[in-house]
């Protein structure tokens, strides 16, 4: 039997303020586009979205995983944020930002109660910060947890 990842974005998009979310970080960031991902070893899917960009996703809409820093950031369960990708060293001949063109991005893990990784909430923009994203990082982190919160509750009552 294949896992159907409708119900995740269901979930998601069930997730009361999860929208305002998605605002409040491009807010913060001062980037156009926000998602909440899921994220599994085969798999990138867009699950809530606020594109001010034109970067063309919508929930329900997929990326290779491989092609993907969420990957890298469920591998780890760390989060990652970058200022500039041409100004830094490791991310400028990176694969991930040369194909999708953008020049800042900040992800953290959305980490379940189980220890579990459900995906990511994450942010791009095709320019770079003039503001330290470090700044935001807390914040952004502490809405990932409302999120797991969320999704576990969901998950309790199914």
């Amino acid at each position: 039997m294949t896992y159907s990842y409708d119900t995740d974005i269901a979930a998601v998009q069930h997730i009361p303020d999860v929208e305002k979310m998605l605002e409040e970080v491009c807010a913060l960031t001062g980037m156009g586009f926000a998602a909440v991902a899921r994220v599994t070893s085969e798999r990138w899917i867009a699950c809530q979205v606020l594109d001010r960009i034109e970067f063309g996703m919508k929930p329900g809409d997929e990326l290779q995983i491989k092609t993907t820093i969420c990957d890298e950031i469920r591998q780890s369960a760390r989060s990652v944020y970058i200022d500039h990708v041409g100004a830094h060293a490791e991310w400028r001949t990176h694969h991930t930002p040369a194909m999708y063109g953008f020049e800042s991005y900040i992800s953290v893990p959305i980490l379940l109660a189980d220890g579990s990784f459900f995906g990511t909430l994450c942010a791009i923009d095709p320019t770079e910060r003039h503001i330290s994203l470090a700044d935001s990082l807390p914040l952004i982190e502490a809405m990932a947890g409302r999120i797991a919160i969320e999704l576990d509750r969901l998950r309790a009552l199914a």
